[in-house]
């Protein structure tokens, strides 16, 4: 299931951009603040309008898809989520499961189940979303997205709020997931996240790409003085490499 940017244009925040993206891998987005990079998720999630261009999942526009197909395809992860009841973590997970309304309800547990132990929940299944810390909330949040068992995974930021352990579990399940034939596109400000875990890297920078590519060649010292404006440099062997910068 192909899931392509084609001449994406928004108004002062994307300018002609054209990307082709592979199930089976995690891509990063990576940028300075401002580059785009929220603004790019959102638009291969459907939510933006666009000024130019299409994104198309397996050819076909995602305009033209309906409501449910689009859902049960795309599983998105916004920057700052908003969890308008109060309700269990339980009944908040199981919300991903709408987009399958009609499926047997074992299956439906059966994904709720999974995304609770994914996500390290079962000690909060039936706290009340209020009563969560802002990582153990994050974490209910991306389990919601998991509960869907969409084809494609699209997370903005989802390692910001959570402490060490937690964000390399959920690493692990997104290396998990892409090795599952899903795709994972995370937007991720941790360059040493990016360069360790991530397939293909994409760089934005004011709107436009700026490189894209493996790890280390979308990510070497030059392309970071370039487009972060700093100096950087990497220490350690691959896959366990840490940026110096300054």
């Amino acid at each position: 299931m192909s899931l392509q940017a084609c001449d994406l244009g928004v108004k002062e925040r994307l300018e002609a951009l054209t990307l082709a993206l592979n199930p089976g891998e995690i891509t990063a987005i990576c940028g300075p603040n401002g580059a785009g990079k929220s603004t790019l998720l959102s638009c291969l999630a459907g939510l933006l309008e666009l000024d130019a261009g299409h994104v198309a999942l397996d050819g076909e526009w995602l305009g033209r898809l309906r409501p449910q197909a689009r859902a049960r395809a795309l599983g998105y992860l916004p920057q700052s989520p908003e969890v308008a009841w109060d309700v269990s973590v339980e009944v908040l997970i199981s919300l991903g499961r709408l987009p399958w309304r009609g499926a047997p309800a074992s299956e439906a547990q059966a994904a709720i189940d999974d995304a609770i132990a994914a996500m390290d929940l079962e000690d909060f299944r039936h706290r009340p979303v209020s009563q969560l810390s802002g990582g153990e909330r994050a974490r209910a949040l991306m389990a919601r997205v998991l509960a869907t068992r969409p084809g494609w995974l699209l997370a903005d930021e989802p390692l910001a709020n959570l402490d060490l352990a937690h964000a390399a579990a959920l690493v692990h399940r997104f290396c998990e997931q892409a090795a599952a034939g899903r795709g994972v596109v995370l937007v991720l400000h941790d360059l040493s996240m990016a360069m360790n875990h991530a397939d293909r890297v994409v760089v934005l920078d004011k709107g436009r790409l700026a490189a894209d590519g493996p790890p280390a060649q979308a990510l070497s010292e030059e392309v970071i003085a370039r487009v972060w404006r700093c100096p950087a440099r990497w220490l350690g062997e691959p896959g366990a490499r840490a940026l110096s910068v300054g």
